[in-house]
């Protein structure tokens, strides 16, 4: 293991409490992740010593606020590798990067007869937003679609993408873990005269991220994935970019002059942020970089690589045929996602029999239901590993997985 991760679970207070009895085994890192105590003590200080609305005051806590958050935005650019704190924008959560994307970019520059490229992999959060979009101004929708051993296809790429204004996809399947050549599609994507929009929900918690080198226009990413709060996330773009979209939300913090008879917006990256924001989850976004910083994210993804290697293994020699695991076979080309189906038992029949022996794993369609019709199943059941997982977490999901074996054999 690339991590000491004996050490790392000692930093979560959550994984020392037990659940019937069990001590629990959190393996649905790929839905929200645990928090450690230096983020829960960020966002405690926050509160306790400087809490006051940013922007606004200049007494002395209200400055600390402000500059504790701003500190925060600048850590997220940095480790994103963006150019410039200013091209980084606070959101709720990736899910509403994507709409601002939508609303104000899209809605400014599309229009009947404009196509956008997608993949058949995306999850609801960047697929809704574009079908809403095709509805209301008629644009076109085409997809990258996905191989059977759940890689993105872009054998059709150059194709799909000719008249393309906008391609939008996934950087890692939060469903079957892969990884998409994102710099490959960005290439093609310019040299068509798209922009290119990624959602890195499930990628910047675990890779090394530097938006230079992916080549895209715009990236978003989630807090709660990455060790840090809910309710708190990012939009990347170029600045030049933000700096020609029209504000997404209208109120106060996003303008520079307001009369009865028009207004004028700030600059960015505050044009995109309107009202008092969430202020101590972004400080505790902060944390949890400095935290994922000082574990080294390279030892991030060396970690996850052995130990899904492990986990695919240890599944496929325990239970062979009576277990589907989808996505690449190959741990290099995916992240900790493992989807699974187990004999005909139905996805939530399993989390709910390893929940009594105190392994938690996701049951469902995961906000993928294209995907599921592409892999031909109704829901799969999701473990997903992060820092804090080891191979005793994996040997307690085999284990816990036979008990699902002998209850459904009788």
């Amino acid at each position: 293991m690339a991590l000491d991760v004996t050490r790392v679970k000692k930093d979560f207070p959550l994984l020392d409490r037990e659940v019937h009895g069990r001590r629990l085994v959190y393996l649905d890192s790929a839905s929200s992740s645990q928090k450690p105590r230096a983020v829960l003590d960020a966002m405690d200080d926050v509160y306790e010593t400087h809490y006051a609305n940013t922007h606004r005051g200049v007494y002395a806590i209200a400055e600390e606020a402000t500059a504790a958050y701003e500190g925060a935005r600048g850590k997220l650019a940095r480790f994103i590798g963006a150019a410039a704190d200013r091209e980084l924008i606070f959101t709720k959560n990736v899910t509403e990067a994507i709409n601002l994307v939508a609303h104000s970019w899209a809605r400014h520059n599309l229009g009947e007869g404009d196509a956008i490229l997608l993949s058949e992999m995306e999850h609801h959060a960047n697929l809704v937003p574009w079908l809403m979009l095709r509805e209301e101004r008629g644009v076109e929708l085409r997809y990258l679609p996905v191989t059977d051993d759940g890689h993105l296809d872009v054998n059709d790429l150059d194709r799909l993408v000719d008249g393309v204004k906008l391609v939008s996809i996934t950087a890692m399947s939060n469903v079957l873990g892969t990884l998409t050549p994102v710099r490959e599609v960005a290439d093609a994507a310019h040299a068509a005269g798209a922009l290119l929009l990624v959602d890195a929900a499930q990628y910047v918690p675990h890779l090394p991220t530097d938006v230079a080198a992916l080549g895209c226009d715009f990236l978003g990413f989630t807090g709660h994935k990455m060790l840090g709060p809910t309710g708190i996330g990012c939009l990347w773009g170029r600045e030049s970019l933000l700096e020609s979209m029209p504000a997404f939300l209208g109120g106060g913090e996003m303008i520079r002059d307001v009369r009865l008879d028009g207004w004028e917006p700030t600059e960015i990256p505050w044009k995109f942020e309107a009202g008092t924001q969430p202020i101590a989850e972004a400080i505790g976004l902060g944390a949890a970089v400095d935290y994922l910083e000082a574990l080294g994210m390279r030892d991030v993804r060396a970690h996850e690589i052995a130990l899904a290697g492990y986990a695919l293994r240890t599944l496929k020699e325990r239970y062979g045929d009576d277990i589907t695991i989808f996505g690449p076979p190959d741990p290099n080309d995916r992240g900790g996602v493992i989807s699974f189906t187990f004999r005909d038992v139905h996805p939530h029949d399993i989390s709910q029999v390893l929940d009594e022996s105190g392994v938690c794993v996701r049951a469902g369609h995961h906000c993928a239901k294209p995907l599921m019709r592409r892999l031909g199943v109704g829901a799969t059941a999701r473990a997903s590993l992060y820092v804090y997982n080891d191979e005793a977490d994996v040997d307690a999901l085999a284990d816990a997985l036979q008990s699902v074996s002998d209850l459904f054999a009788r």
